[in-house]
């Protein structure tokens, strides 16, 4: 089913727009709410799901849709620990990768099922200037500044609000970064709602506002397994991109925007992932496998727009990742290494994938590239949306 537009992309100026989003300002709720799932009815209920290390609760929110589709949501990071959807002959499984605990999500998580931010993706040597002024970002991803920092959104402790209506359940998410956290200027007040419909989709809704100029590029970071296990190198992917950004070593854009034809990172008609992951190509050796951003052919309304469709011939699911962003960065989990687990199920090399709208990566530092500078005044507001289904 097609989902419209709800909201502009971007960012919006005027004083009725940030009349609007204050009220979109939602406060802590530490206690169960929800509706009890009954007679096919959605159903939204939170519970205690651990302490970080400084005693500060964690929550967890389940989201059941009353048509099969159930998901995990908890404070920290805004985590998505666990997504069940059936397959083709109707059997539920969990489609994305996660954690056991609290505690192993602290020690060591790859940005499983994490709101990414300030700025997902990559910013070259955590540097950039912004109205003559240079400023230096937290480096965590060797020199460069990666997802947001050292203490990213995903590290950080949201305050949740569960909600029902007739033919959705949610959560709603909201954090305040402090001016300098990362080393970004301004103060960014955050929103994120999760809603999780009869339709078969998760909605994500993303809104910020600032009180200094600054930047934003959120995002979502689930890694999906359509099957359930193993590995995702037979997932049939399609992206709606004929273009995309060549990285460096460092896997920091150069500036330029390739054609994909004929190339390994061709996927504007339907192609396994592993088809061409382990060619003689240097963008791939580069990222090891496929850790690029490509340019999605966007909407002349800036609506939402088809980024990719992936379809996994063994259990039938398709997931189709809509967004009102200009790109999206397909990554193929080539860094998982074995060293994460959950139930059991070792998360081992390309056993999991990510498709993640985004604008593209280090724009700050890229004049041709859009921006995304945030100033006071406006509101930063953008959505992705996965439909799923079976075929």
């Amino acid at each position: 089913m097609p989902v419209s537009a709800l909201a502009p992309q971007y960012r919006v100026t005027g004083s009725l727009v940030a009349a609007a989003f204050s009220l979109l300002f939602f406060s802590s709720q530490t206690h169960a709410h929800g509706a009890d799932n009954m007679n096919n009815q959605p159903s939204a209920k939170m519970t205690h799901y651990g302490d970080m290390p400084d005693s500060t609760p964690v929550y967890k929110v389940t989201l059941n849709n009353g048509h099969g589709i159930e998901a995990d949501v908890i404070s920290y990071g805004g985590i998505i620990t666990r997504l069940v959807t059936p397959d083709a002959n109707g059997r539920a499984g969990n489609i994305v990768l996660g954690m056991d605990n609290l505690q192993d999500y602290v020690d060591a998580n790859p940005y499983f099922g994490a709101i990414i931010g300030r700025y997902g993706n990559r910013i070259a040597q955590g540097k950039f200037s912004l109205n003559g002024t240079e400023y230096q970002l937290a480096t965590n991803d060797g020199d460069n500044h990666l997802h947001g920092g050292i203490q990213g959104f995903d590290k950080k402790v949201w305050q949740m609000e569960p909600f029902v209506t007739k033919t959705s359940a949610g959560v709603k998410l909201s954090l305040i970064s402090p001016d300098g956290d990362q080393g970004y200027p301004g103060q960014l007040d955050t929103q994120v709602t999760y809603t999780l419909t009869k339709d078969n989709t998760l909605d994500m809704a993303f809104m910020a506002t600032t009180d200094k100029p600054t930047i934003v590029n959120l995002t979502q970071h689930t890694y999906f397994n359509l099957q359930g296990e193993g590995s995702i190198l037979d997932h049939v992917l399609q992206i709606n991109g004929d273009t995309f950004t060549p990285v460096d070593e460092g896997l920091i854009p150069t500036g330029e925007v390739k054609s994909v034809k004929g190339t390994p990172f061709d996927f504007t008609q339907p192609k396994a992932m592993g088809k061409d992951i382990d060619a003689d190509n240097t963008q791939l050796a580069r990222g090891k496998g496929y850790d690029h951003n490509f340019v999605i052919k966007s909407s002349p309304n800036n609506e939402l727009v088809e980024a990719a469709n992936v379809y996994e011939p063994d259990s039938g699911r398709t997931l189709t990742v809509l967004t009102e962003e200009p790109a999206v960065q397909f990554y193929s989990g080539n860094f998982l290494d074995g060293n994460t687990r959950q139930s059991g199920m070792v998360h081992e090399k390309r056993s999991a994938f990510c498709l993640e709208p985004q604008h593209n990566p280090d724009s700050p530092n890229q004049p041709d590239f859009a921006s995304t500078t945030l100033n006071p005044g406006e509101v930063y507001s953008t959505r992705i949306v996965y439909e799923f289904g079976t075929r």
